[in-house]
């Protein structure tokens, strides 16, 4: 499997106080199995569906002290040149690049809403094995208080275009590369609580969303939104027992029409 454009999301990792607890649960909400921890690289550990890798999960750093959330990661050819482009357009990096043996190069940013992401310059690592299966990454949004800083600041860091949502309701936008719609962009309202970051939402691809949804629950996870239907499918967005947002996504049970895109 090649590695991914540049800008198309290629890979998903969280950080979590107890990684046996977040396995355990993931194991049983998306059926995810797990490789051996790498002790030289923090005790990063590989999630695995059928074989194929889909995520990862590590311990938090001595001293770092920071909240679990998972973190999505856009492809580069060049990681230095991203780290740049996002300095240039009002980002923050946050970690700067860094080789990971001759898995790849990684850097952790936040665009200029606040939103945290990941860039990875495939080496040997080349992202996800498998997508829009169940138990593999599905589809990602951006969740924003201000969409016009994000609007401006993904298309200029990747090669983007960008549409508008045809709907007076919300306020949505998609970034493809070249035919493929790759991310959303969805304004926080004032349902979301002031104390909620702006953040990356990963959808997860599951065969039944309200099944998933009673594992989650079941197992300490707590439901934020849905199950709703929808034209891409059928999702809820969830918290796991240790806080970190995510949704998972039945993409064969679809109601609606598809809504209408326009250039934005």
């Amino acid at each position: 499997m090649a590695a991914q454009p540049e800008g198309v999301p290629c890979w998903a990792d969280a950080m979590f106080t107890d990684v046996e607890g977040a396995k355990a649960f993931y194991g049983d909400v998306l059926g995810w199995t797990f490789g051996e921890g790498s002790s030289e690289y923090g005790n990063y550990t590989q999630a695995y569906s059928d074989g194929k890798a889909v995520a990862a999960v590590v311990p938090p750093m001595p001293g770092q002290e920071t909240p679990s959330a998972w973190c999505l990661y856009f492809a580069s050819p060049d990681v230095a040149a991203t780290a740049r482009k996002i300095t240039d357009n009002g980002g923050e990096v946050l970690m700067e690049p860094m080789q990971v043996g001759d898995f790849g190069s990684m850097l952790i940013a936040k665009d200029p809403g606040g939103a945290t992401f990941g860039v990875w310059q495939a080496g040997r690592h080349e992202g996800f094995e498998k997508r829009g299966e169940p138990g593999a990454y599905a589809w990602a949004e951006v969740f924003t208080r201000a969409p016009e800083k994000s609007d401006a600041f993904f298309p200029a860091v990747f090669p983007y275009t960008v549409q508008r949502m045809e709907d007076d309701a919300v306020d949505f936008k998609v970034f493809n590369v070249g035919d493929d719609t790759v991310l959303g962009r969805m304004t926080m309202t004032d349902e979301f609580p002031p104390e909620i970051p702006p953040y990356i939402q990963v959808y997860f691809t599951v065969e039944d969303c309200d099944a998933a949804v009673s594992r989650a629950t079941e197992r300490g996870g707590e439901l934020q939104f849905g199950p709703m239907d929808s034209p891409f499918g059928r999702f809820a967005a969830l918290t796991d027992p240790q806080g970190a947002a995510f949704a998972v996504i039945d993409m064969r049970t679809t109601k609606g029409e598809m809504p209408k895109m326009t250039p934005a």
